[in-house]
Parts: C-alpha cells; sequence; structure tokens
C-alpha cells in the first residue's frame, strides 16, 4: 500500500474525524431549523457557517496527512478529564495533531448544536447549562447567552 492509499485510509477510518463530520451535519440541520423558526433564514450566515465548515474538514484533512508523515502525540496537551473519557470511551491513547483539531473542534460544534437546540425549543436547556459551566473553566471564549436569555422572556409572556 503506498503513502496516499495509507492516508486515505487513515483519515477515512479515523473516529474523531468521523464524530467532527457527523457534528458539522447536525448543526447544520439544527441550524437550518432555528432559522426556519425564527423567520431569519439569512443567505450571508449560511455561507459564513458552510466556509467555517468546509475549512474545519479541509483543516483536518490536512492535519491528516502531516500526522501519517510526522508521528507526534499531542495528548499531553488535553486536560485530565478529557484525556482520561478519550482514552476510556473511544480507546485511544495517541492524540495527533488532526485529532488534536477534532477534539476542539468536536467542542466547538457541540456548543453549537446545544445553543441551536435550546433555540429550536428542545428541553435540552439544563444540558446546555452543564456544558456550558464545564467549559467556563477552560475557556471565555463561549457564545453570548443573550440569545437564550432573550428566548426565555418569549417563551415566558406566552
Amino acid at each position: 500500500m503506498g503513502i496516499v492509499e495509507r492516508i486515505i485510509y487513515t483519515l477515512a477510518n479515523n473516529m474523531m474525524i468521523q464524530l467532527v463530520i457527523i457534528a458539522i451535519v447536525m448543526d447544520t440541520i439544527f441550524g437550518i431549523i432555528r432559522a426556519v423558526k425564527e423567520h431569519r433564514f439569512n443567505s450571508c450566515f449560511g455561507i459564513d457557517g458552510a466556509i467555517r465548515k468546509i475549512s474545519m474538514v479541509v483543516s483536518i484533512v490536512l492535519l491528516g496527512v502531516v500526522d501519517a508523515l510526522i508521528h507526534i502525540n499531542l495528548i499531553g496537551f488535553l486536560p485530565i478529564g478529557v484525556k482520561e473519557w478519550i482514552s476510556a470511551n473511544l480507546g485511544i491513547g495517541v492524540i495527533g495533531i488532526a485529532e488534536f483539531f477534532c477534539v476542539l473542534y468536536l467542542v466547538y460544534e457541540i456548543v453549537s448544536i446545544l445553543k441551536n437546540m435550546v433555540l429550536c425549543g428542545l428541553p435540552v436547556k439544563s444540558v446546555w447549562l452543564k456544558v456550558r459551566n464545564i467549559l467556563q473553566k477552560y475557556t471565555n471564549e463561549l457564545p453570548d447567552s443573550d440569545e437564550l436569555i432573550s428566548e426565555e422572556k418569549v417563551h415566558e409572556n406566552k
């Protein structure tokens, strides 16, 4: 098997990459549902989101090529809880550059999915609040909660 075939096989069978693609599809679907529900279907936001998601996938593929050529283990850069969960639940002990960025992209997409689900009216607000509280320990770059608060006020007034 040549290097190109090995790279394609490795990328196609990488669980982390598969999870990112599933998360991207879910976020896109819930984003569309939210836009339809709010009657705010805007092609500019859609194009920006599509460009961001395509860029995620392209960066993962290119980083996967780098991983195939240069073997680097970045698992030490992950928080201990994340490292233990990945090890126990996914059986992954080595995190290459592509997988490291997959973890970051997954967190970003999960936050977006939960936010869209809450704004669609699904009963996942308590899950969103727990995830937000956990992530606030690691970053201050979470999306604004203003939309969620204004959505609550709309539902309270009904």
